[in-house]
């Protein structure tokens, strides 16, 4: 090879030095365009997704939320954007569907290569999206995910850092919920959920809360879950209601969850029983999916539920600009949206550096003490590029993450009026349930 090498350079010397010239010339520009590669997290700007129920089974609760993300982004982007640069948005509906979850968060990765997502919502599809974000190192924050499983599985590693959430896990809704049910008096209690991550862990969670404060479970039986993509759920609400339980405590989805309730009523098997409900289903839409009884009133009426409420110290000026710029009702987990939308941006000018593993470094940072404490978004990027360390008190809470990217918040208990409207009629927290 050698040999042949050396004839050719013989035979050929100009030949050979134009080309040695133009290689390195391409090895210059090859390097120029390295280091543009390298520095393209601030020359393109912050890009952020957002991975969000915009159609499907949650499109009642999610349809909101990616207005909440532009508003934000909109509202850092006039006070100067991230590293002096605007943030760019890039918005996909999950469908409320895993496959289509997993589709949409493969491109926001792998195609637009944002540095960040604010999504999903439903626990299903963050489960199939969150493995993405590892693997690309996109930083993924949810604003209603809130499945015990990802705990452990932050626990066990599995995350590296790469996920958090502004709502609190259902391990903690439950425990509110089933101390709702002792509150006022409920002694028997029969469940339903929805069999995917959100309903199981629910339900197991709740089960252990409820005997854990003297309660009880209604019959011998397995808990019953009904299959998301069952049209007829006739044989599931039977069982659910069977054995004249005090309540029933469900973890339902919207469009599936309706079916069951209906045939619960026409089977005349709601009559004195108080149906608990939680946040997949705090929705006046909801409400009107399940229908009224022959005399106009809503079939709901009486039922009490739970969602992750929102106290935190901005949650009144929040209240006041999205009304301002929306016109919109604020309806919930708007502000656990808006608060994961500026935890990301925070993060990203905290890191000096428009990537995942920047706001992934710097994310915990920014949302918990120490820290001058500031509610203000613009007010808190000032703080940062002075080179102060902040704590971020969100709309929906202090947004205090931990090790797991949990946060542990309060809960608006809510009732359903005879004229199929909601109304928070009181608030509880998980402590407020019996521990081991």
């Amino acid at each position: 090879m050698i040999s042949s090498l050396r004839k050719n350079f013989l035979k050929f010397p100009i030949t050979l030095a134009l080309a040695l010239m133009l290689s390195s010339s391409l090895l210059v520009g090859c390097g120029k365009e390295q280091k543009q590669t390298i520095n393209s997290s601030f020359s393109d700007g912050l890009k952020l997704g957002a991975l969000l129920p915009v159609t499907g089974d949650l499109s009642s609760i999610g349809q909101n939320m990616p207005e909440a993300v532009k508003l934000a982004i909109d509202e850092i982007n006039a006070c100067g954007g991230v590293n002096d640069e605007p943030v760019t948005l890039i918005t996909e509906d999950t469908q409320t569907d895993p496959t289509a979850g997993v589709s949409a968060m493969t491109k926001l990765a792998e195609v637009n290569k944002v540095a960040g997502v604010v999504g999903a919502f439903t626990s299903s599809v963050s489960s199939a999206a969150v493995t993405i974000a590892v693997k690309n190192n996109v930083m993924l924050v949810s604003p209603g995910s809130t499945s015990p499983v990802f705990t452990e599985q932050a626990k066990n590693g599995d995350f590296q850092g790469y996920w958090a959430r502004t709502a609190p896990s259902d391990t903690y809704q439950a425990r509110a919920l089933a101390a709702l049910a002792n509150k006022k008096g409920f002694n028997t209690i029969g469940t339903v959920v929805i069999n995917n991550d959100y309903g199981v862990g629910f339900e197991q969670e709740f089960i252990s809360a409820f005997k854990r404060q003297g309660g009880k479970m209604t019959g011998k039986r397995r808990p019953i879950r009904y299959d998301p993509k069952s049209a007829v759920l006739d044989s599931e609400a039977a069982a659910a209601f069977a054995n004249q339980p005090d309540a029933v405590a469900t973890a339902l989805y919207p469009e599936t969850g309706s079916v069951l309730l209906q045939a619960a009523y026409k089977q005349g098997l709601t009559e004195g029983v108080i149906v608990l409900l939680t946040d997949g289903v705090y929705s006046e839409d909801f409400i009107k999916q399940v229908g009224q009884t022959t005399n106009g009133i809503s079939i709901l009426a009486g039922a009490l539920g739970t969602v992750p409420g929102a106290d935190g110290e901005a949650l009144e000026a929040f209240t006041t600009k999205w009304k301002d710029k929306t016109g919109n009702k604020l309806t919930a987990f708007i502000p656990h949206s808006w608060d994961a939308t500026i935890l990301l941006m925070l993060a990203a000018e905290a890191a000096d550096a428009n990537t995942g593993e920047g706001i992934q470094s710097k994310i915990r940072e920014v949302a918990n003490a120490p820290g001058i404490e500031v509610t203000d978004p613009c007010e808190a990027m000032e703080l940062i590029r002075s080179g102060k360390d902040i704590n971020y008190q969100g709309a929906s809470g202090n947004v205090d993450i931990d090790g797991n990217g949990d946060v542990v918040g309060i809960y608006n208990v809510w009732t359903v009026r005879e004229d199929g409207t909601t109304e928070i009629i009181d608030k509880i927290s998980p402590t407020d349930a019996t521990e081991d």
